[in-house]
């Protein structure tokens, strides 16, 4: 089975968390932390930050490690490293997702998450 290394940013501002919406690929409109691959000689951190550059033109400080998910979809393992974030600059403007919310504690289960972002839940709560 395919392996496939991710990052993903919880991004936090005023007792919300940021979650989008896919736009593209098999998982179009299933909702997830924004982030994306990491590319051979990247950190997690630098990849994360390139992540949220390219996809919603925005800069983020990565703060500290949320958790890391396992899980197998049907056509590869993912390996999820989440990240709590900051903004830094920019206006989170959406480059490749199809929507956005911010969410706050008693919000979060009323998007679609994606099975890997959903096992994330419990411990973003607890950041909000």
């Amino acid at each position: 089975m395919k392996h496939i290394n991710v990052v993903a940013a919880v991004i936090c501002h005023e007792g919300k968390v940021f979650a989008s919406q896919r736009g593209y690929g098999a998982y179009k409109d299933g909702w997830e932390f924004p982030g994306g691959k990491i590319e051979a000689g990247e950190t997690p951190e630098d990849a994360l930050r390139r992540e949220i550059r390219e996809e919603l033109a925005t800069e983020v400080d990565v703060e500290q490690l949320v958790g890391n998910v396992e899980y197998d979809y049907p056509d590869f393992h993912l390996s999820m490293a989440c990240y709590k974030c900051k903004i830094q600059s920019g206006h989170l403007t959406l480059l490749e997702h199809e929507a956005a919310r911010w969410l706050s504690k008693q919000q979060l289960q009323s998007v679609d998450w994606l099975p890997a972002d959903r096992q994330l839940l419990d411990k973003v709560a607890q950041l909000l």
